[in-house]
This record gives C-alpha cells, sequence and structure tokens, in this order.
C-alpha cells in the first residue's frame, strides 16, 4: 500500500519555505511555496519502508538572493492529517507530531550522482516536463558524463512519444561533436526506431543518411526497422525504395520486415508485385520457414488464379518445403470460394498424410463450400472424417484473413467464442449452433 507522505523544507524565513508531497516508492517534484525564491532546482527522493534517503541541491536563484545556511528537513512515519503549512510554525500545529530527519548546513549539502540525476531527468521526460529534462542533460553533458545507450534510448522515447523531435536531434549532435564512436551508432538507431514509430519518415531518412556519411555501418535491425516504418507509414514508392536500399547494402530482410511488406501489398492490392517481391527475396530460403511459399499462393489464391496456385504448390513440394496448415488453408480457402469439392477433399486428405491438425478455419472452408450451394444434407458426409470433438484453434497466419477475409462460419465461431468465453466450445456443438442460426434465419427470409 503507497503510503502518501510529506516533506517540510524550512529556510530562515517564510519566504525560504517549501512542502513535498509524495508516495512510497516515487520521484516527485519539489513545489515551492513562493515562486521568486527559486533556489531549490533538483530533489531526488527514495522512500523506504522505515527512512527517506534525501538529495537536495540548492542553487541561487535569478533574484540573486542566497540559499539558506541551514535546512531543517521533517518528514512523518504516517499520513499528516492535515496539509503542511509555508512557515516554520505551521509544523507545530500538526495532530500528527513531526520527527526530525536531518539537519542539513550549507557546506553538508551532498550533490546529486549521475545515475541519480539520469533517474530523474528520464521521470522529467515521461511525464511531460520536457524543459526540465533538457536542464538535467545539459547539466550531465557539462560534466563530461555520458549516459548508457539504454537511458539515451529512452530518453528518445519519451521525447518522440511526446513530439519533441527536435531534443533528439540537439542530442544526436551533441554526441557527434564530442566523437562518441562508441555510443554514436547505437543511438542513431534509437533515434531511426523512434523517428519511425513517430511516423517521421523524413527525419528518419536524414538519420540513416547521417549515419551514411560518418561511415557508420547500419546494421540489420536498424535497415529492417526503416522498411517496416516506411511500409506502415509511406507510401509503395517509399517502402520499395527502402528496401532497395537495404538490399543494396547487403543486409537480408527478415521475416518482421517481409511481413510489413507483404501487408501493404496486400492492403493495397498489389497481389502481381507481392508475387515478384517474394522471388526477388528468394524463395530458397529456410531461416523463414514456409512464409515466403505461403505469401506467394496467397498472391495467387486472393486472385483465384487456381492453375498457377497447384502449380506453385507443386514447385514448393519439390523444392524440399512441408506445408504447414497456412498453406493448406489458403489452398482451401480458393477451393471453398470456387465451391471446387473434389479439390477440397484431396486437400483434406493430404493433410491427413502429412499428420497437419485442421483448424477453425479449415473446418469453415468446409461448411461454408457446402451451404453456398444448399448441401446442407451432405455436409455429414465430409465432416465425419474429421475430428468433431476437438477443440477450436486458429493457427492460420492472420496475412491470409487480411487478402482472402474470414468465412460465414469462422465469422460466426469467433462471436460465438468470444461472448461464452466461460464454456468449453467443440466442432460438434459449434457446426450444430450454426447450422440452427442458418435454418432460423431462411424461415425468416420465407415467411416474409
Amino acid at each position: 500500500m503507497n503510503v502518501r507522505r510529506s516533506l517540510t523544507v524550512v529556510g530562515p524565513s517564510s519566504s525560504h519555505s517549501c512542502k513535498i508531497m509524495w508516495s512510497s516508492g516515487c520521484i516527485c517534484h519539489l513545489s515551492l511555496l513562493d515562486r521568486s525564491h527559486a533556489f531549490f532546482s533538483l530533489c531526488f527522493l527514495q522512500c523506504y519502508d522505515s527512512q527517506v534517503c534525501t538529495t537536495v541541491r540548492l542553487t541561487p536563484a535569478a533574484s540573486k538572493s542566497r540559499p539558506p545556511n541551514g535546512l531543517m528537513i521533517n518528514c512523518w512515519r504516517k499520513q499528516p492529517r492535515s496539509i503542511v503549512e509555508s512557515d516554520n510554525s505551521a509544523a507545530t500545529r500538526q495532530k500528527g507530531r513531526p520527527v526530525e530527519f536531518h539537519n542539513l548546513v550549507e557546506s553538508s549539502v551532498s550533490m546529486p550522482d549521475c545515475q541519480t540525476l539520469c533517474s530523474l531527468m528520464l521521470y522529467y521526460s515521461k511525464e511531460g516536463l520536457y524543459s526540465q529534462a533538457q536542464t538535467v542533460w545539459d547539466e550531465l553533458w557539462n560534466s563530461s558524463f555520458v549516459p548508457d545507450i539504454d537511458i539515451v534510448a529512452r530518453l528518445f522515447n519519451a521525447y518522440c512519444t511526446g513530439g519533441q523531435f527536435g531534443e533528439v536531434t540537439r542530442i544526436l549532435h551533441q554526441l557527434k561533436s564530442r566523437g562518441s564512436n562508441f555510443i554514436l551508432p547505437k543511438a542513431y538507431s534509437a533515434a531511426v526506431s523512434c523517428f519511425g514509430k513517430s511516423g517521421q519518415l523524413e527525419l528518419m531518412k536524414g538519420a540513416l543518411k547521417e549515419m551514411k556519411s560518418q561511415g557508420l555501418v547500419v546494421d540489420s535491425v536498424t535497415a529492417n526497422a526503416s522498411v517496416i516504418y516506411c511500409s506502415m507509414f509511406g507510401s509503395l514508392s517509399e517502402m520499395e525504395a527502402a528496401y532497395g536500399r537495404v538490399k543494396r547494402s547487403g543486409v537480408l530482410i527478415e521475416e518482421e520486415g517481409i511481413r510489413a511488406i507483404a501487408l501493404a501489398y496486400i492492403k493495397s492490392r498489389k497481389y502481381y508485385k507481392l508475387g515478384e517481391f517474394t522471388r526477388d527475396v528468394g524463395l530458397g530460403r529456410l531461416n523463414t520457414g514456409n512464409l515466403l511459399w505461403n505469401v506467394l499462393l496467397l498472391s495467387y489464391a486472393a486472385n483465384f488464379k487456381m492453375k498457377s496456385l497447384q502449380r506453385e504448390f507443386l514447385n514448393m513440394l519439390d523444392a524440399g518445403f512441408r506445408p504447414d496448415i497456412t498453406t493448406f488453408n489458403i489452398r482451401a480457402l480458393a477451393f471453398s470460394r470456387m465451391s471446387l469439392f473434389w479439390d477440397l477433399h484431396l486437400s483434406l486428405e493430404h493433410m491427413e498424410k502429412e499428420k497437419v491438425t485442421p483448424d477453425l478455419v479449415t473446418y469453415g472452408c468446409v461448411i461454408d463450400a457446402y451451404m453456398d450451394k444448399r448441401l446442407g444434407k451432405s455436409l455429414p458426409f465430409a465432416l465425419n472424417k474429421m475430428n468433431m470433438s476437438s477443440y477450436p484453434i486458429v493457427l492460420t497466419d492472420q496475412l491470409v484473413f487480411e487478402a482472402l477475409g474470414k468465412g460465414d462460419f469462422h465469422s460466426s465461431s469467433d462471436s460465438f467464442l468470444e461472448f461464452s468465453r466461460h464454456k468449453k466450445w467443440t466442432y460438434k456443438q459449434l457446426v450444430a449452433t450454426y447450422l440452427r442460426k442458418k435454418y432460423r434465419s431462411n424461415q425468416v427470409f420465407w415467411n416474409y
């Protein structure tokens, strides 16, 4: 349980007083009761079960007032019943008696260490106090201390979340001016990722150009990130240009990048370019599994080019790749939409031979094919060969649904499963409920 505590910092006069409110384990702000005497600039508190560790730095205010020679810090172990007053006599009016915790003099005030300042800087940036975070960074920078890459990356992320892209650029230039060769490549990589997440493609491209101009190596993670964010926020031409740069640099496009490009082509209905892309990447790559072959088959299935679909499926088998559930369901969806019952049954037999377990999509292909042609009475002929007592599960790649959508049985089953989570459905129960629903809908249609 977080106990809210109060701490009073009292100077020689009431104008030098301030109060702090915080909760256990939290960093707080130092709020002054008199804004004209702003020489309490930084304060970092760490609260423990029985004590409070405090580091306070005193700096002169703009009005050239000198900070007090002594500080008395009063803390309460329990929550006070009333708010701390702004003058020295107010502490005596509290119902909970304050316990004197420290009595600091000017010569014994400890300066905050770099770790404390880094924590304070990250807290300010996370809370949207960017001017304070900038002040702490400048102080760290002037002290010749360079934080590690983890702190820099978290700071970049907070700045980009708040739209402070200029601060990220400024810090990069500072690191460049000091010649921090160890941290500079990683800092640029973090900036590229942050710019890309925020959709700032021009800033991302500029950071990549600066990396190349300084002779820094663009690693695989950064190169793939540029492709992913161009596919998410840019046009197809920008995405293709980013992929061309990655290819010319000799960096392999990874699985996440392949998925991002494939999704962009599917959303634009550019299936021919999608097939050309898979061939350009290389269908023989083994580190991506069946992804490239499945995307190629999907490019034909989405346009219902059945002969090309069958030909490429045979080429996949000849190349030594074993079809998975996504491969079979791509073909099953195409067969179901085209009402090719014989090919659909052959595909089910092939799945059984390869020991691939059907999922909800496979059942939906069979049911939708029969129901669309009003062959509901023949449906048991196909379903009796499948395990109807198993629990429904979806194992098909989501790219398939982006291109071909979901069938009627799949969509209805998703609704049943979503609104009856306490019940463990089986395929037999889902099929019975779906057929009952279709029967009632047909009755309503014919009655009107």
